[in-house]
This record gives structure tokens, sequence and C-alpha cells, in this order.
């Protein structure tokens, strides 16, 4: 389609004149192998990237049937493009856009979870990856099992389960977990083996999402059949996602078309660096992935500790830091060399020693184009987006290595910086005010803590009530110790700023507790 006056609309006539990367999925939907939950821009620059480039190597029937979770912002534009995206590529090379043409499917699962249902049942689909954010996996932070404090997947249970539903016809799930075990019930009826695979940063995510969905079933009352066939013929397999993917602006059309000549409405903007480790377990067939730039490895657990201590847990700190000293970007806090100072003292500090390492992984090597990819100014990642939901991610980024110095007798103070950080830009104390970064960072629950720590009179007891509230992990609140360095840096941070609070903690790093 063109608009008289404009350039044409990316679509499948314009196969052939722009850039395509990797290669075309079968263009018949019911050959689309793959199921996708979770529509947003690191999947179309991750596992959509690295399928493209897998069936350029091997062809065969792994297009992708994709569901945004709530919004059609980016399904309508890929519809009316036939499923297709670009991906800019920003690197101190310059920028170039390619484009992927492996959706064969798209929709939405808040509206349609019935469809969502019929798709994991069809057997023509082998596997379904998810990038749905922490918490979408509705794992309790207090408990560490299913989320059953959670309304709506309490909503879920009680439909889901056959004592408890008001009709004969359950309410459709509302929850990521609630339309999985909804689907593998219904593909139970068939037999055909299939796979989960999960793509966020969660911790032993394949295991996690494994566990939640059969809790989910046990609670449900679901028959014994279904839990069966959960247990005996679908995998979930673990896996590690790295790529930087900054928020997509209306620049970043204009910057497209430029390059290919056509109008995009639904690209994405992505660092050259991508990295997919995956545990190879998929009982229905999969890509060939590792032909694609995947690492296929049964060490996916060492690799999801690097990313998540290396890569995740000192990006929040640049996101804090950056904001609260009025940085809109990444490259912009990381340029600051305290910001840089503190950063690297919380990596080789406090987290690398905690990390049992890949046995084929440089880390020196890893940390070097780490801080490269850090000072990419043309990705321009602000530290608004990378701060949001610190309520799903810290917690899978500071307890573990914490209690691992706390339960030796050391102070882990830049991980305690992080964590006064966070509660300074998105839980800031009465009468602080953050500053226009950190006060456009959102998060899920931060009203709640709001409210918790609502009548706290001094910042170390509004720092006291949030972690009691175990809003990282109650281990982790039961040390006194850290607590009280939470609430000491916080204090810093509200009466001298930042940077007293960074030097503050970098000279009580690792310091014995007596």
């Amino acid at each position: 389609m063109t608009v008289p006056g404009s350039i044409p609309l990316l679509g499948r006539s314009r196969l052939g004149t722009v850039p395509l990367l990797g290669a075309s999925a079968p263009e018949d939907p019911a050959r689309a192998g793959i199921i996708h939950l979770g529509l947003g821009a690191f999947h179309r620059a991750h596992a959509a990237v690295h399928t493209a480039l897998a069936m350029q190597a091997e062809p065969g029937d792994w297009g992708i049937v994709g569901f945004a979770n709530r919004s059609r912002r980016v399904v309508d534009p890929m519809a009316r493009q036939d499923g297709m995206c670009s991906v800019l590529e920003l690197s101190e090379h310059g920028a170039r856009a390619d484009v992927v043409d492996v959706h064969r499917g798209l929709g939405v699962m808040a509206e349609e979870p019935e469809r969502v249902i019929a798709e994991i049942a069809d057997p023509a689909r082998k596997l379904l990856t998810l990038t749905v954010s922490e918490g979408g996996y509705s794992v309790s932070p207090r408990t560490g099992g299913l989320d059953v404090d959670s309304p709506a997947l309490r909503t879920d249970l009680d439909s889901a389960d056959p004592k408890k539903a008001r009709s004969a016809t359950p309410a459709a799930p509302r929850t990521v977990i609630g339309l999985l075990a909804a689907g593998l019930t219904a593909r139970s009826r068939t037999g055909e083996p299939f796979a989960v695979l999960p793509c966020d940063n969660v911790a032993a995510a394949g295991r996690t999402t494994r566990r939640m969905v059969t809790e989910f079933l046990e609670l449900s009352g679901a028959d014994e059949d279904a839990l069966a066939f959960v247990r005996e013929h679908v995998s979930f397999p673990d896996a590690m996602v790295d790529r930087i993917v900054p928020a997509t602006t209306p620049a970043t059309s204009e910057q497209v078309a430029a390059l290919l000549g056509v109008q995009d409405d639904a690209p994405v903007r992505a660092e050259k660096f991508s990295m997919w480790v995956i545990e190879d377990d998929f009982p229905a067939g999969r890509p060939a992935w590792e032909q694609g730039g995947a690492i296929m490895s049964s060490e996916v657990d060492k690799y999801e500790q690097v990313k998540l201590r290396i890569l995740n847990g000192p990006h929040s700190l640049i996101a804090y830091l950056g904001a609260l000293d009025g940085r809109p970007t990444i490259p912009a806090a990381f340029a600051e060399d305290w910001i840089a100072e503190a950063t690297l003292s919380l990596i080789h500090d406090e987290n690398l020693p905690t990390i049992d390492l890949p046995s084929d992984l440089d880390v020196q090597g890893y940390i070097e184009d780490l801080t490269h990819r850090w000072r990419n100014h043309d990705l321009g990642h602000r530290t608004r987006q990378v701060g949001s939901d610190g309520s799903m991610r810290l917690p899978q980024r500071v307890p573990t290595p914490a209690l691992f110095h706390l339960r030796d007798g050391r102070l882990p103070a830049m991980l305690a910086l992080t964590v006064a950080a966070w509660f300074a830009c998105v839980v800031p104390p009465a009468g602080f005010d953050p500053g226009e970064q950190a006060a456009a960072m959102t998060d899920p629950d931060q009203a709640r803590l709001q409210e918790i720590a609502a009548g706290a009179t001094t910042p170390a007891a509004h720092a006291r009530a949030l972690l009691e509230s175990g809003c990282l992990s109650a281990e982790l609140a039961a040390h006194e110790e850290f607590t009280d360095l939470v609430g000491a840096l916080l204090t810093t941070l509200v009466t001298a700023g930042p940077r007293a609070a960074a030097a503050e903690a970098m000279t009580l790093s690792l310091k014995e507790i007596r």
C-alpha cells in the first residue's frame, strides 16, 4: 500500500526491494510451528531475528503466531504490514536496518484468550516462547511459589476449579500462567508433545514456569491426565537472553524510512550484540537456532548468573544513580566517572565472586564488551526505561548475591546502594523530589509500596518498612545489617545526593560485620 505523496508501506509486495534479515517463514499460517506470547520490542529484535537467521541456514515450518499482552499498539501496524517489521541496528559503525518476516499470525491475549488456548492445543504448533516480563510468571516474592495472593491469579484458579466455577464454562484465564495451564490441558487431549521456552530475565525460567504451571493445575483441580501430560510430554527449557533494545521513538520510523525507503509503523531499535543461550530440550522439534547465532548449552544456569549479576543488576544501578543525577540516558550516566566506578565495583567486588562461571565464557571480555555497550550513545537507552519495574526485577538481581556476602560476615554495600537508589527513585521518602528522570519510572507495585512506607518519618524508617514488607525477600530483610545499611544510604541519597551515597557505599563495600 502507498499513500499518495508518501513512501510505500512495508509489506510483502516490498520483498526483494528491502534487505531481508535471514529468511522468510512459510506463508501459510497453518505451518507456523511457534507460538509467542508478549509481542514487544525485545521479542522482535531477539528471538524473531535468531529464528529468521536459523531458517536461512536450515528452512523449516517455523513461522511465529504472536500475541501481544493487552495492547494493539504493535499488532495493528504489523497486521497492515503482512506481519513484517524492521530492526534498526545501532553500533559504533553506524546504523543499518533490515526486515524480519517470520510472523504468520497476530493477536492480543487479553482480547482473545480462547484463541491462545486453541493455538497451544493445535498439533501443528511445536513450541511456545515467552517474553512477558518477570511479573508474568506469577511468582510470589513472599514464598517463591505460585502467587495465590494475586487477585487475577486467584480469579483464574477459582474459575478453572470445577468445584468453585460458577458455570459449566469457565471464564477465560487472564494471567499468562492460567493461559498456559488451560492451553496445555487442551493439548493433553491430543497427546502431542510440546515445549514452553521462557525468554525473560527470570532465574531458572524454564523450571520456574514448569513449577508455576504445575501448581496452578494442582490448585485448580485439574484432572490427572492433564498433570501427567505436562510432567511427561511438555518440556520447559531454560534460556538466557541478552540484547539491549531501547524504546522505539517517533524518530525510529523516520530513520528506517531513510534507510529502507519504506514506512514501518512497528520498527524496533537494538544494539549489534545479541546472545541467546538455550537448553536443548524440544520434544517436538525446533529451528536450527545454533545456526542462527544461539548457543545450545547445558550450562544455562551459569549464563543466567552472568547476565543477572554482571549486566542486569549493574544496569539497574546505572539507571537509578543516573536518574537521580538528572541523566536521561544510560550512556550519559555511565559517562560520569563516579557512576562507572560504582558500577564496576558492584560487578568485580560484590557480584563476580558469587558466580559459578560457564566453562567457555571469557568473563573479562564479556565485561569489557559490556562497558562499550553502556557507552553506546546511538542507542540512547533511557534511564527511566531501565529503572522501571524494579519490584519485578530486583528480587532476581539483589538477594542471592547479597545473602552470599552477609552469610560470610561481609557488607554488600553496592547491592544495598542499588536498593536504596531504587527506593529513592520509585518510592521516595516524604519531601524528597527525585527529579524528572526518576519520577518518570513506573512500577506495578508502586502504589502498594508507597502505602507501606506512608507512615515512615525518616529515610531509614522508610527503607525498613519497605524491606520488611518482603519486597525483595524475607530472608534478606531479616539481616539487620543490610536493612540498616540501606536506610543509611537512602538517608545520604536524600540529604547529600547520589554521588555522596555512591562514595559512602564504596568505602563500606565488603567491610566485615562486627
